[in-house]
């Protein structure tokens, strides 16, 4: 009996019915509809098919919001709550705030050195042991004022940069060059925010605060990694974007910290206690929010996503004045700082994105696999079937827990890339065997129609908390 068919009888108990085509799978459960995109020798687990169905039937008792539509990427695997690599898109009155979660708007940011690998190969040691110390021993001086956080909160990031203190880091960052790389951050003029729904100590009466989060990486698989350009596939997006053969690129992955995960728990739990008292809770123990409180919510979420908007501009400065500080030169450019766990109100709808990636047509996207896979700079095709989205990764292909068991990280040493961890545990958990292979999370992707990959990265120096 095939994998498929073991699957198809095991959610055939749980009245879902299963069908596969093309790399297609396509689920139905009382009148509830849900497509994953995924390759057929990479693995579908039945708890992702189970969460995505719970959220393709979410609804308010006493409204007309609902789910349009729910799909999956081949990064798709089973979440805490919702299954990553998933996008769920609902009428504009309603939201689901447990679809995103507490790591709102983690996302992705790349950004040119302006240096090839010969030009940086014989620093490398000092390289490693000065960004070492500044991303994971946080060496670093990042002031705001509390009219700076006003700012960001109430009129956006240009309003921020404007109001921050002239001491620190800022001394030495180029404003001009930070201004314009605002219109690179994907998403931004989609979303707005209300200082109301922000942590009171960013308003406390202090001349300077330094948040202990703002330049963090955090755990998990966020990551601060030095790429190598190995190989261009579209040499016309290449030029537009100033990528060249064996030049060093960074990628930045990471959130808004505790500040989503503040705000993200909040609303889970006051959409659950604004269910209607004279209804049962859902089964799933999904909660959506309508109306007035959906939109609220999205307030409230604007302040998280600006928070982590942030919080990789200051990873960027971080990084920027390390290698100018060895290198005695700063050409660098940010190409693309995009979102995949966030709610952004696209084509009349609310697109829910959980570890899932904007793919509209001609906008870049980042697609990384593990730090011993490749990474890919892609090009959206704009696939209304799959909401205008792609995959975030490769996705996990095993849990933690198990990967700890394994304890299957290899000596660096031995290595093209090299993993800068003050973690061991970091090097089994993060191991490239935990992640699916990404050749065919892309391959899937392009012969759907969901994206043109342009640029092949390969992972040289990573980061991990």
């Amino acid at each position: 009996m095939s994998t498929f068919t073991r699957l198809q009888k095991r959610l055939s108990r749980c009245g879902i019915e299963t069908h596969f085509n093309n790399d297609i799978y396509t689920f139905n459960k009382q009148d509830i509809t849900a497509q994953v995109l995924l390759p057929n020798p990479l693995p579908l687990e039945e708890k992702a098919v189970e969460q995505l169905l719970d959220f393709a039937s979410v609804t308010m008792p006493n409204s007309d919001g609902k789910v349009c539509a729910a799909r999956a990427t081949p990064d798709f695997h089973p979440g805490a709550i919702a299954p990553v690599g998933s996008i769920v898109a609902t009428t504009p009155d309603l939201i689901i705030p447990a679809a995103i979660g507490t790591d709102i708007n983690c996302g992705m940011r790349l950004f040119i050195t302006g240096l090839s690998l010969n030009e940086v190969d014989e620093q490398k040691s000092s390289l490693i042991e000065q960004l070492k110390q500044v991303l994971l021993h946080d060496e670093r001086d990042v002031p705001v004022t509390p009219t700076s956080f006003q700012a960001l909160f109430d009129e956006g990031l240009t309003a921020w940069l404007n109001a921050l203190p002239q001491q620190g880091l800022w001394n030495s960052v180029n404003f001009d060059r930070l201004r314009h790389e605002i219109s690179k951050i994907s998403g931004n003029d989609l979303l707005s925010a209300d200082s109301q729904y922000a942590p009171e100590a960013f308003f406390e009466k202090r001349a300077i605060i330094r948040p202990s989060s703002l330049g963090t990486v955090g755990s998990g698989n966020h990551f601060v990694e030095l790429q190598i350009v190995d190989e261009i596939i579209d040499r016309h997006v290449a030029y537009q974007l100033g990528l060249k053969k064996d030049a060093i690129v960074v990628m930045i992955h990471t959130g808004s910290r505790d500040v989503g995960f503040y705000i993200g728990k909040r609303w889970q739990d006051k959409a659950k206690a604004l269910w209607p008292v004279d209804q049962r809770y859902p089964k799933s123990g999904l909660f959506a929010l309508t109306d007035n409180h959906a939109q609220e919510y999205l307030q409230a979420m604007g302040v998280a996503a600006r928070y982590a908007w942030i919080n990789r501009i200051v990873i960027t400065e971080l990084v920027r004045k390390t290698f100018n500080t060895l290198f005695k030169q700063d050409a660098s450019q940010l190409l693309v700082d995009i979102s995949h766990n966030v709610i952004f109100p696209e084509n009349g709808m609310n697109i829910h994105r959980k570890g899932a990636t904007p793919a509209h047509l001609g906008e870049i996207a980042l697609i990384p696999g593990s730090m011993g896979d490749y990474s890919y700079v892609a090009i959206g095709k704009g696939h209304p079937d799959w909401l205008w989205s792609c995959s975030h990764g490769a996705g996990r292909a095993e849990k933690r827990q198990t990967m700890r068991s394994k304890k299957l990280a290899s000596d660096n040493s031995l290595l093209p890339w090299q993993c800068v961890t003050l973690k061991q545990e970091r090097l089994f958990e993060e191991a490239p065997a935990a992640y699916k292979p990404i050749t065919p999370v892309i391959q899937a992707q392009e012969n759907a129609g969901l994206i043109q990959t342009a640029v092949k990265l390969k992972p040289w120096i990573t980061f991990k908390v």
